[in-house]
């Protein structure tokens, strides 16, 4: 019996103890209205903007819209079991998610929740998805390059590590295609990637993995998914997310990428956001402040300086157009942001020019201060010559009489238009394109049809990397080799021709 009374006074010893009076002294809101992902609740007088919140019914949500006497409420996980009446207390802490290379080669949610088979991410380092941008003081000038792999953008439109580039075109013409080619393109360990997709079916987010897995690339890549059926609080959250996990590896002083793909569906989402709560509509509808979200969004990915790491962010956000219109609120408004625009024609999609890219349309405000010195002189003249090409093209077509000079132009035109055509999850090395490019500038490939140059240059890239590897080797550094090195590529465009068939493949 002595024994039975003691196991209970200390059962009830240990339930004492587990009891938190404290709280019972938090101050509880309640719930008075629910729908659509966003709530309205009561009695919470010291929340902070955007501070996460928890409901008895075990959601979470932030606080978004703060007025005297109730806050409006995004919901975010659990958003179907919130009900009127709920308990809601404030956590005194934003959102945030694990960070670290171990969300490598996982997909998550914007909170850090698995998607795929995998565990829980046990890591102890946690990043609030809500942080400042770095301030000018902090950051250095984009200089260092961002090799793509893609050479119309390596040559012509090159991006440098910490810039901001908008990848922008119609519906179907290969911007997550592009951007997949870029994460393909980094090599483990030099390079972390973050992938973000906004408001897409489960069925693109597994195509994404599965064609990240295929290329090899997914376990240098982490990818954060708000699903289309995922509530709207869910898809405002995710770029945030991806900055943030960006962010830690540039803060251990490593380099990253991420895509927001895309953000057309994140404005989409906070238009809702803002009009279930009551704000205000400006311009097609989205609220005054839809610049300020993807500015403050956008001036994350940086080049931070020395003293600080030296690490960096370098951020592909992509945009929808209707109709190849770039004036619309959303484009025009991230085109001012950024630092430059790959643009995507539907024509050229169309004609199986891929990628579809308009260089003529397209820039990046970072120049040729990104591009290695061996590229930079390659492909100096290659946006004017390609412009020229176009538009004697158009004349051709005409039937007007051609002089010599002109069927020259139009024929290296067309070898250079077929040498730009480059296949998905084939990265072209430094050496490869400048080779290339060189080929047509010193005049080596004439007489050849279009597809014969193709051929040829990819037999003197492999012939070159057995016959003077210290070249090729010098090349892919980004350094440039002795004066003499052209002369002794010139001498393997013999071999490289001799293994053209005699017929297209």
């Amino acid at each position: 019996m002595r024994e039975r009374s003691t196991s209970v006074a200390s059962d009830l010893t240990a339930a004492a103890r587990a009891v938190r009076l404290a709280d019972g002294l938090k101050p509880r809101g309640v719930v008075l209205r629910v729908g659509d992902g966003v709530a309205t609740v009561a009695g919470l007088e010291d929340v902070r903007y955007e501070e996460l919140l928890a409901f008895d019914s075990g959601a979470f949500g932030i606080a978004f819209d703060l007025r005297a006497g109730e806050l409006g409420a995004v919901l975010l996980a659990g958003a179907s079991r919130v009900r009127e009446g709920d308990g809601v207390v404030g956590l005194r802490k934003l959102p945030e998610l694990p960070v670290g290379p171990e969300a490598l080669g996982r997909v998550l949610d914007p909170l850090g929740n698995p998607l795929d088979e995998g565990p829980a991410l046990s890591s102890e380092w946690r990043l609030p998805l809500f942080r400042p941008a770095p301030e000018i003081i902090q950051r250095q000038s984009v200089e260092r390059t961002l090799w793509t792999g893609v050479m119309a953008i390596d040559a012509a439109i090159p991006i440098g590590r910490g810039q901001r580039e908008l990848i922008i075109g119609d519906r179907n013409v290969g911007k997550t295609a592009l951007a997949i080619d870029f994460v393909a393109a980094q090599n483990a360990g030099d390079v972390a990637c973050v992938y973000v997709m906004i408001g897409q079916p489960m069925s693109r987010v597994r195509a994404l993995r599965d064609t990240l897995e295929r290329a090899g690339c997914l376990s240098n890549t982490a990818i954060i998914a708000a699903y289309a059926s995922d509530s709207p609080g869910l898809q405002y959250l995710a770029p945030l997310a991806g900055a943030s996990l960006a962010e830690s590896f540039r803060d251990a002083n490593g380099h990253a990428i991420v895509v927001y793909d895309d953000l057309t569906k994140h404005a989409d989402a906070y238009r809702e956001l803002a009009l279930l709560l009551d704000r205000p509509p400006g311009r097609e509808a989205y609220p005054g402040d839809i610049f300020y979200l993807h500015s403050e969004l956008l001036e994350r990915a940086a080049a931070l300086s020395s003293d600080l790491g030296g690490g960096s962010v370098t951020a592909f956000p992509l945009v929808e157009t209707a109709d190849g219109d770039i004036s619309a609120y959303i484009p025009t408004n991230l085109i001012s942001i950024t630092d430059g625009q790959i643009y995507l024609d539907t024509g050229r999609f169309e004609r199986d020019l891929r990628p579809a890219i308009d260089i003529g349309r397209s820039v990046s405000r970072i120049g040729t201060v990104a591009q290695p010195p061996p590229m930079r002189k390659a492909a100096k003249n290659l946006k004017i010559q390609l412009s020229r090409f176009e538009s004697l093209e158009k004349l051709s077509r005409v039937g007007l009489d051609i002089d010599v000079a002109t069927q020259s132009t139009l024929q290296e035109g067309n070898i250079l238009r077929a040498l730009l055509r480059q296949k998905r999850l084939s990265p072209r090395s430094i050496a490869h394109q400048v080779l290339a490019l060189s080929a047509v500038s010193e005049h080596w490939l004439k007489e050849l049809k279009p597809w014969q140059a193709v051929v040829a240059i990819e037999a003197l890239v492999a012939i070159a990397r057995q016959q003077v590897p210290d070249i090729v080797a010098t090349l892919d550094r980004g350094e440039t080799p002795p004066e003499e090195w052209k002369q002794a590529v010139e001498k393997l465009i013999s071999q490289a021709r001799s293994r053209i068939p005699k017929e297209e493949p």
